[in-house]
């Protein structure tokens, strides 16, 4: 199954972009006939056969269209704080993306070593994890938003934020506190963790502290086994 990636597809024919033309005809060496599939992004799988294998300009006319295609049961957005190293946030936005996340929001925070990304860059990532783990659903990656902001913004759902300080009161194992089929926002700090005011910000602010385990996680790993927790108790 080739999956191919276009938000803007029209019915009944489409005509992929030139990037994706050449990658059809040049690299996959498909031509007129073959079946190939595009996904909008949101949740719609349509099955084409190339009509034209223009190698600048390939159409394809859609055969079948199947919506919800292996729509997740759950709701899971994450945030978190950018790292230093780019490539370790790319990791975790393609990993992400194959195991199943809703929304990225790249957060600003007090300890934050990284106060900006390159947005469109972390699209593509997200785009080619989309197509490469066959998912017809692409997560939402925000701009650069302030921790506080997030803290404050209404959500229909659990609220978590997973903290290192032990001095600021218990923090409950995630696994423990999750509940199926529902919508979840888990916040991950920067490597220099949370400071003390946003902690008691998000609290305040309806927010549960967690832990993640004992084992002392980079900002990334924490981020994912975030993600495959949620899904892992999701899918029980």
């Amino acid at each position: 199954m080739q999956l191919f990636y276009a938000p803007e597809i029209t019915l009944p024919c489409y005509t992929l972009s030139e990037e994706e033309s050449k990658h059809c005809i040049r690299v996959l060496r498909m031509g007129c006939g073959d079946e190939l599939h595009i996904t909008d992004g949101r949740g719609t799988m349509y099955r084409c056969k190339i009509v034209d294998d223009n190698v600048k300009r390939c159409t394809v006319e859609v055969i079948s269209t199947e919506h919800e295609y292996e729509k997740m049961s759950y709701g899971l957005s994450i945030g978190i704080a950018p790292t230093k190293n780019i490539d370790r946030l790319e990791w975790f936005l393609e990993k992400a993306t194959e195991v199943g996340i809703s929304e990225i929001y790249p957060l600003l925070c007090d300890h934050s070593e990284r106060k900006e990304i390159k947005h469109e860059r972390e699209e593509r990532v997200i785009t080619s994890a989309v197509k490469q783990s066959l998912k017809a659903y692409h997560p939402t990656l925000h701009e650069l938003t302030p921790v506080r902001k997030l803290m404050a913004m209404p959500f229909e759902g659990e609220k978590f934020i997973a903290h290192c300080n032990s001095e600021l009161g218990e923090r409950e194992y995630l696994g423990k506190l999750l509940k199926k089929g529902g919508n979840t926002l888990i916040l991950i700090g920067p490597e220099g963790d949370f400071s003390p005011e946003e902690i008691n910000f998000a609290l305040q602010n309806g927010f549960k502290a967690i832990s993640l385990g004992k084992e002392r996680l980079r900002t990334e790993t924490a981020a994912l086994v975030a993600t495959v927790v949620t899904a892992t108790i999701n899918k029980m």
